[in-house]
């Protein structure tokens, strides 16, 4: 779920039809065989039937740094570079992981040419486009594929709807957006993108870039330890991202159930747990049961105005009221929604010289947390809602 943007996604998808996909966002592949889940297993809040899983972020590790075009990791008696070294000591300390496991798992990764390239800016600035970013995510083909997924797992989506208050429309359009139903997960083996990316990431303007990448290799190895997956074979998307659902390692650990009680956790081959870990990622970043994605709300331009581009909503019914937001429709009736807290959504196609404004519930800004594009949580919804109704469920929330 991690993606840098979806121009690198398509680029990806050109060179490798094998597959590989975003974000939030980019895609993965291969997990391997997570065994058991209960040593990240931690409930913050119970909903429904279910307890919530959201572990807190472990601190950053700071040792360790990035350059641009670096190839050279190892020194010459094959031992470790000493800022990687360093990194190592950190990573089994803070993490509680032998230090010769860190160490060892560090010597068998190689740079990537291919993850650094896709990863680097592209020169110029490239117009940014709703009408082509939902064109190419809410198509006939995806929407026909998403039907067929929904009535294969039917039984297991109702059941998981009820359990996390998600509905199965959110479900499947993230699944088809992120991996194309699991057909698209990345064949880039995952310990080398992040070790490319954590050391050696492409535009040293952005530190904080390769501090991430670096964070998220010490959740490779700490789930390689605890045995979830192999670390040294698993693989995923450019940027590491993993199974169906492209959770990056940090959601692994942090998000990611047992969708179908079998102790294991395996988003590349299960669905059922690639569905469960969605929700439950999404009701721990603050998915409402019952609100809309968005609400039924004609903006005025002083309302328009007040969109901020962030992933929390800020703004109250009655902020957005007295700047002119009306609502749709006959009714003027007080819904749930207008009780949240709601933020302004604009989708810019600057091709056209267009944007399209809409008004965002929790539960938008919520996807965005999976991805912070606005593009892609707005695809979500919308492919969704044309699931819903080929469902026959009408309204996807």
């Amino acid at each position: 779920m991690f993606r840098p943007t979806r121009i690198l996604q398509a680029v990806l998808i050109a060179l490798s039809t094998a597959g590989c996909a975003t974000t939030t966002s980019q895609a993965p592949t291969t997990d391997t065989k997570p065994s058991s889940g209960a040593a990240f297993q931690t409930s913050a809040k119970k909903t429904g039937t279910v307890e919530i899983k959201a572990l807190a972020e472990p601190a950053s590790i700071q040792a360790g740094e990035s350059r641009s075009g670096r190839t050279q990791f190892f020194k010459l008696n094959g031992e470790l570079n000493d800022d990687i070294a360093s990194y190592a000591q950190e990573v089994a300390t803070v993490r509680k992981i032998p230090l010769d496991v860190v160490t060892d798992m560090l010597q068998q990764a190689q740079y990537n040419e291919t993850a650094a390239k896709l990863m680097r800016p592209t020169k110029g600035r490239i117009k940014r486009s709703w009408v082509t970013y939902k064109k190419r995510n809410v198509d006939p083909a995806r929407i026909q594929g998403g039907v067929q997924f929904w009535q294969k797992h039917r039984l297991a989506l109702d059941q998981i709807s009820k359990d996390y208050g998600v509905p199965p429309s959110i479900i499947v359009a993230i699944l088809g957006v992120e991996t194309v139903y699991g057909k698209i997960m990345g064949d880039f083996k995952v310990l080398d993108a992040l070790f490319t990316l954590g050391f050696a990431y492409p535009d040293d303007s952005r530190p904080e870039r390769g501090q991430l990448f670096r964070d998220q290799l010490a959740d490779l190895i700490e789930l390689h330890y605890q045995g979830e997956l192999d670390a040294r074979i698993v693989q995923g998307s450019f940027a590491g991202a993993m199974g169906m659902s492209q959770f990056m390692p940090g959601s692994l650990i942090r998000y990611a159930v047992d969708g179908d009680g079998d102790g294991r956790i395996d988003l590349r081959n299960n669905p059922a747990d690639a569905m469960a870990s969605i929700a439950n990622f999404l009701r721990a970043h603050g998915w409402e049961p019952g609100l809309p994605v968005f609400a039924p709300v004609e903006l005025s331009n002083a309302s328009k105005a007040m969109v901020d581009g962030g992933i929390y909503p800020k703004l109250s019914w009655a902020q957005l009221n007295n700047a002119g937001a009306t609502v749709k429709g006959q009714s003027q009736n007080a819904g749930p929604w207008q009780q949240a807290q709601l933020g302004v959504v604009n989708l810019v196609d600057e091709p056209r010289n267009t944007t399209e404004y809409r008004l965002g519930t929790p539960n938008f800004f919520a996807i965005t947390h999976y991805n912070r594009s606005y593009f892609y949580a707005s695809s979500v919804a919308d492919l969704a809602s044309e699931l819903a109704k080929q469902m026959g469920y009408g309204n996807p929330n």
